[in-house]
């Protein structure tokens, strides 16, 4: 694959997941902001987003989102496991919410 296909590929991959991380704020603002790890802030300016302003963003060679699992062992957990499926998609998920969204600060006095 060259360079330019990887650079269209990721462009395509931005703007599909600015879009779903829109439709996703629209449908249900609380649970979309807990599963992108996005702030209030951040979820008003990507809802303000003209669909200029999207495929611009897009057109960065940078991959907007970002994997999930922020090391191996966590990764390892869920996919190294025999356990039952329901379990293992309940544990994929803890596993991410444990890990704090992007600006969360901490708030405590």
């Amino acid at each position: 694959m060259n360079e330019t296909n990887l650079i269209n590929e990721i462009e395509d991959l931005n703007l599909t997941y600015l879009l779903l991380a829109q439709r996703m704020l629209r449908s249900d603002r609380s649970s979309a902001m807990f599963r992108l790890k996005i702030d209030h802030d951040m979820a008003e300016l990507l809802l303000s987003l003209s669909a200029r302003q999207l495929a611009k963003l897009a057109r960065s060679s940078q991959l907007l989102c970002h994997f999930g699992y922020h090391d191996a062992a966590q990764l390892r957990a869920v996919t190294h496991h025999q356990r039952d499926q329901d379990l293992s998609g309940f544990h994929s998920s803890l596993l991410m919410a444990s890990y704090p969204r992007a600006g969360a600060e901490n708030t405590e006095n």
